[in-house]
């Protein structure tokens, strides 16, 4: 165990008061959430300092750093994307820093290199991604991205020649984009990075010839300006849709248009005040949607449009007892991905709604479909605890799946399994929980374990591969992902369950979990680390926070932890509908009652902390993390370090190049290592993944 050389930097109290509903909450550390103010600066160099001493003094952190490279410096391929029968996907060669884009012809033709990263000399830094190709396959869309931040820039390739056009979209955000059937125009939204002075973001549609300068775009469609209103494209081979989205003081709605591409068409609203969940799929003539009206689970439906605008919905594919977790329409055929409990299937639809065919996949598998109406393609990802992610076609003569790319991690998946137990939650709901880890560490107690789970928006939590957690279980650790409510893992009503006012039912659950793997003689309070990142990472600070007695360690990323003052900062609001915000007085309440930094208590013993952020966060703002880190350093009275991990590059998307990735990972893994007291060598050989 590494012993503290040194005290946490001294943080400056500059107190402010807020009295919010009548109730006055004092923020001792307001001033850190000026991210570009000398003193902010000075500070973060300083726990920087700090921190790099307490990590780099670990014993074996180079062995540690060598093992995460193995993991890490594999070939990856993803954005895949098919248009006009060209593959085009990402693809990052295990030496090198960040992915560039290439295409194949046909499923299964040769690689041919788009866009080299390198040969731009964009640096490190920045990260290239493939977003759409036009429906004859001329023309790649793609995006250009600085670090982890939320805004890139939008450029167009000419696929055979491989040169850059001039018709470029500066940094902002690209809500919408169509290419039109001849590949001359297309259609977009664009945001600018920033709002103008008047406050508001422009919401209009435009349409774009290739080769004039955009000055001279036509406008083909504008709503208000205000920021609650948002404007996005639908995509379609005949005609393309408009979603215009309002927000407000309940909830949000949509109002959806139709727009053909010829030069005189005008849009046609086909929906009005959508206050459910709803989305299309243009394929030719036809319109089809996936909704949770009247049906909770969801079910896919095709629109019949009708003059007197009382349009026929007729059920393709009806609800049943599981929720459609996704869903893609080919050209003739819909697949469809069922989740019940934390288990995929996915199934073959016809577009009349016959059920076809079921395409094999483990229980220990997660699946996300892909494809698009112009294509014939059938295609799939799985991963789990122990295999990474696998790209398939579906070949549906031979009734088989066949391996389109593989990501061959250095990891034996042979020596380790999983299996599922179930805990009582505070109310007596029964949480299911997985464990993984090594085939002997299953069967024994008294493990050091990892943590974690997410619980809110409706994300399920099932079977994923991590190099984090891989690494951990070479060394022993179990490994418990419990399937709390805030995700949908059974139905809507378990995201419900804990969104909201109710968000403290996902907290109880997480931490009836961690008394279960205790009281059950799985793990021990000194053996227990917890990690999670951006939602994940408030229920880290929730978790810590209220029960710190339970914890050894913890990590906690990207994370947002003032739940009072979160909504104030980089368009957040927008998250009111799942956690409310504090200018309502009973989410208030709510929001008061478990918001992390007002959590902290002066003299407790808190875990050990390793906080993760940066500047270029314009999603979960940093400000959350260096004030809650300022606050635990204070407070806690363990010798337990409290430590904050950040860097100008860092933002709240993964895109970082291979070799900050290795150190940053290195960092997190020594931590734990150093504080579960794990073996810096892993048990046992670990042979490659065939």
């Amino acid at each position: 165990m590494v012993e503290l050389t040194s005290k946490s930097p001294v943080s400056a109290v500059d107190p402010v008061v807020d009295v919010l509903h009548g109730v006055a909450f004092e923020d001792p550390y307001r001033w850190l959430e000026d991210q570009d103010s000398s003193a902010t600066r000075k500070w973060i160099q300083e726990q920087t300092r700090y921190a790099r001493a307490y990590l780099e003094g670990i014993p074996g952190r180079q062995q540690i750093r060598m093992r995460i490279r193995e993991l890490l410096a594999v070939e990856t391929c993803d954005s895949l994307l098919v248009a006009g029968g060209k593959y085009f996907f990402r693809k990052r060669r295990a030496s090198e820093e960040q992915p560039c884009i290439y295409m194949r012809e046909g499923a299964d033709g040769e690689d041919h290199l788009l866009v080299d990263s390198q040969e731009r000399d964009l640096g490190k830094h920045t990260a290239v991604r493939p977003l759409q190709g036009s429906p004859d396959g001329r023309l790649l869309l793609y995006e250009v991205k600085e670090g982890g931040e939320r805004t890139g820039t939008y450029e167009l390739l000419e696929v055979d020649s491989r040169k850059r056009l001039p018709d470029l979209l500066p940094r902002g955000y690209l809500r919408g984009f169509v290419f039109a059937p001849d590949s001359r125009s297309f259609y977009y939204v664009h945001v600018p990075a920033k709002r103008d002075p008047s406050g508001t973001w422009p919401s209009a549609a435009y349409q774009h010839t290739l080769g004039t300068p955009f000055s001279e775009d036509r406008e083909i469609f504008a709503a208000d300006g205000d920021l609650r209103t948002r404007v996005g494209l639908l995509p379609g081979e005949k005609r393309f849709g408009i979603m215009v989205q309002r927000f407000g003081p309940t909830g949000s709605a949509i109002d959806v248009y139709l727009h053909g591409f010829e030069q005189d068409d005008t849009p046609r609203r086909i929906l009005n005040n959508v206050e459910y969940r709803l989305g299309l799929h243009l394929a030719g003539d036809r319109i089809f949607g996936i909704t949770d009206l009247n049906a909770p689970n969801q079910r896919i439906v095709e629109i019949h449009l009708k003059e007197n605008g009382n349009h026929e919905w007729t059920d393709v594919v009806p609800e049943t007892d599981a929720r459609i977790a996704d869903w893609v329409i080919t050209r003739e055929l819909a697949l469809v991905v069922y989740l019940k409990g934390a288990t995929h299937r996915i199934f073959v639809h016809d577009l009349a709604g016959a059920r076809v065919e079921e395409i094999p996949v483990s229980p220990a598998e997660s699946v996300h479909v892909f494809g698009g109406s112009g294509s014939d393609d059938v295609l799939f990802e799985t991963e789990s605890f122990t295999k990474p992610i696998d790209i398939w076609r579906y070949d549906r003569r031979h009734k088989e799946r066949r391996l389109w790319s593989r990501r061959n991690v250095p990891f034996d998946g042979s020596r380790y399994d999983y299996r599922q137990v179930r805990c009582k939650s505070k109310d007596g709901t029964e949480i299911p929980m997985f464990l993984a880890g090594r085939k002997d560490v299953l069967v024994r107690d008294s493990n050091p374990t990892i943590m974690t789970s997410y619980g809110g928006y409706g994300v399920p939590m099932t079977p994923q591969f991590s190099v984090f957690v891989a690494f951990l279980m070479e060394r022993g650790c179990l490994f418990a992902l419990p399937n709390i409510r805030g995700g949908s893992e059974f139905g809507v009503e378990w995201h419900e369950a804990a969104k909201r006012r109710n968000r403290q039912t996902a907290y109880d659950d997480f931490l009836a979990a961690a008394e279960w793997l205790i009281n059950t003689g799985r793990t021990a309070p000194g053996r227990l680390g917890i990690f999670g990142g951006s939602n994940s990472g408030l229920l880290v600070g929730a978790a810590l926070t209220q029960r710190p007695d339970l914890f050894r360690a913890a990590v906690c990323m990207v994370p947002i932890l003032d739940m009072l003052r979160y909504h104030l900062f980089d368009g957040a609001e927008a998250w009111k509908e799942e956690f409310g915000t504090a200018d309502d007085p009973d989410d208030f309440v709510a929001l008061a009652s478990y918001s992390p930094y007002h959590r902290v208590r002066e003299g407790v013993a808190y875990p050990a902390t390793l906080f993760v952020s940066g500047d270029r966060d314009g999603t979960c703002n940093p400000l959350h993390a260096r004030k809650m880190t300022a606050r635990l350093q204070a407070a806690t009275s363990s010798d337990r370090p409290i430590l904050l991990d950040y860097s100008e590059f860092r933002g709240h998307s993964p895109v970082l190049p291979l070799s900050d990735r290795v150190d940053a990972l290195t960092d997190r893994m020594a931590f734990l290592c150093n504080q579960l007291e794990l073996p810096v060598e892993a048990e046992g050989a670990c042979g490659s993944l065939s």
